[in-house]
């Protein structure tokens, strides 16, 4: 037997257009990418699409590797410069080395079509066009996040629950007996989920 009211059944949020569209765009990638790698071996033979997806391979870990290196060696030198009592100055070519390594793992990728947006991503134009585009993103989705507070956003997402429960409070120990910030040793009750 139960006692209490019992809550309706919550409305369920909205599913966002990412989390539908998103999942489709996977498996019409994964199809794309099994039938083009299947015209190719009709194309040719099994060997030439097993060294293609091997040539992939190996440069995709070359690029991957090299931007690694080229970004830890700046990352040292802006250490040893920064400990010497210089201001680092920009470099030109630091801001590659993620759309470089994004490239050499879409090289990984088994396909033709992450094989190609791998090697466009190694391109320099390409990545100034990628990385500006993305900076712009990011600025935008930052402008309209700043509109409200941090508080606030957690707020919202403790209002948002599918639930729909919260309970706001503050704790308050005003325990006879005991000198401030000493805490009784006894067993607390687990709290609830």
């Amino acid at each position: 037997m139960t006692t209490g009211a019992q809550t309706p059944n919550p409305v369920r949020p909205r599913r966002s257009r990412l989390r539908t569209v998103l999942p489709l765009g996977v498996a019409a990638w994964l199809v794309l990418e099994i039938w083009l790698l299947t015209v190719l071996a009709g194309a040719s033979n099994g060997l030439v699409v097993f060294l293609v997806l091997l040539a992939g391979l190996v440069l995709g870990s070359v690029v991957i590797k090299r931007a690694g290196r080229r970004a830890f060696k700046n990352l040292t030198e802006t250490l040893q410069q920064q400990q010497g009592g210089v201001l680092p100055e920009p470099r030109p070519n630091s801001e590659g080395n993620g759309l470089m390594m994004l490239g050499g793992l879409l090289l990984i990728i088994p396909g033709l079509v992450s094989d190609a947006a791998g090697l466009l991503l190694l391109v320099p134009p390409a990545q100034k066009a990628v990385s500006r585009h993305a900076e712009r993103t990011f600025e935008r989705k930052l402008r309209e996040a700043a509109q409200g507070s941090l508080g606030g956003a957690f707020q919202q997402v403790r209002i948002h629950r599918p639930d729909g429960k919260v309970v706001q409070g503050e704790v308050i120990r005003d325990e006879r007996g005991t000198p401030p910030g000493d805490f009784p040793q006894e067993p607390r009750p687990p709290l609830p989920r």
